[in-house]
């Protein structure tokens, strides 16, 4: 195998592999962007993979197990928001607690289905006469639908947070949340259905691991990418774009420690499964010691008081 087949090989890999963060990275943003900090994102993302897995297992009907996956997982972005919005709970506790709910639900629920396989799964799309071009074909145009619409969803959420009505408004909730309140903007609402849409996407993510990524259910097999897809959004500086980038760069982490182990490099294969871990933490303190101008929402994890108004 040539160098370019090796690299072709490593790029498609790292795309594959980052899908499963750009759909979770991009709803954290969505939600994190109108002031609600949702880190329950890794129980989400259990429940959607659950879901998926599940429903596609019974039906044989993939995309309906991805909406399946979506919407449950929105349900319990529905359950952050009515406790962080309505009950203005802490926001942290509710999202950790989130996240030991979904891992617990789903090691329960999925005991049964450990080592079931899905006869059928996300499939990469022959596109005639573009998936043979050499090198190129390998890496933009043999994926499967998935990652194609991941790829579309990080761009349409850039365009509506940077030309639209509704990204405005939604920012706006995050950033000065009073001043919106008077100047008309629906705060609550617009804060719930950035919350349940976060929650859907993570959902989504969820459901890529076990109906595309590896089409079986295995317990806890997030793995720890709805922690990732968190600090993605904190070194993104809660811009979409910067956010795939940073997907692409973890996904290529796992994609290399994956083609390292089978070469029998000796590195030891508990440090190449702490790589994309480390690399978060030493990423998160270079990011604390930038002087350059944070873009986070001002109102990031505040509980919004509509009583306040005076």
């Amino acid at each position: 195998m040539d160098f370019y087949s090796i690299l072709a090989n490593l790029i498609f890999a790292t795309v594959s592999s980052s899908t499963i963060i750009l759909f979770a990275s991009m709803g954290e943003i969505i939600t994190e962007r109108s002031g609600i900090l949702n880190l329950g994102v890794e129980g989400m993302m259990l429940i959607g993979a659950l879901t998926g897995f599940s429903v596609a297992y019974h039906s044989g009907n993939l995309l309906f197990a991805v909406i399946c996956a979506g919407l449950m997982s929105s349900l319990m972005g529905l359950i952050h928001a009515f406790l962080c919005i309505t009950l203005r709970a802490n926001q942290v506790v509710s999202g950790l607690a989130l996240t030991i709910f979904g891992s617990g639900m789903s090691s329960f629920f999925g005991a049964k289905m450990v080592g079931l396989h899905l006869e059928s799964s996300f499939k990469s799309i022959d596109i005639s006469g573009l998936s043979n071009i050499p090198f190129l074909g390998r890496i933009l145009f043999q994926y499967n639908v998935l990652v194609y619409i991941a790829w579309l969803t990080a761009l349409v959420i850039f365009i509506i947070f940077k030309y639209t009505r509704w990204g405005l408004y939604s920012k706006s909730t995050g950033e000065k949340p009073l001043a919106s309140d008077i100047m008309g903007v629906k705060v609550i609402r617009y804060r719930y259905m950035s919350t349940m849409i976060g929650g859907f996407l993570a959902g989504v993510s969820g459901a890529y691991l076990t109906l595309a990524y590896t089409p079986l259910w295995g317990d806890e097999m997030t793995s720890g990418r709805g922690w990732i897809a968190v600090a993605i959004v904190i070194f993104s500086n809660w811009n979409p774009m910067y956010a795939i980038l940073g997907t692409f760069l973890f996904g290529g982490l796992e994609a290399l420690q994956l083609r390292l182990q089978p070469l029998g490099v000796s590195i030891s294969p508990h440090i190449l499964n702490m790589m994309p871990y480390i690399f978060t933490i030493i990423i998160l303190v270079l990011f604390s010691l930038r002087k350059s101008k944070s873009n986070n929402p001002k109102s990031l994890g505040i509980p919004y008081f509509r009583e306040e108004r005076t």
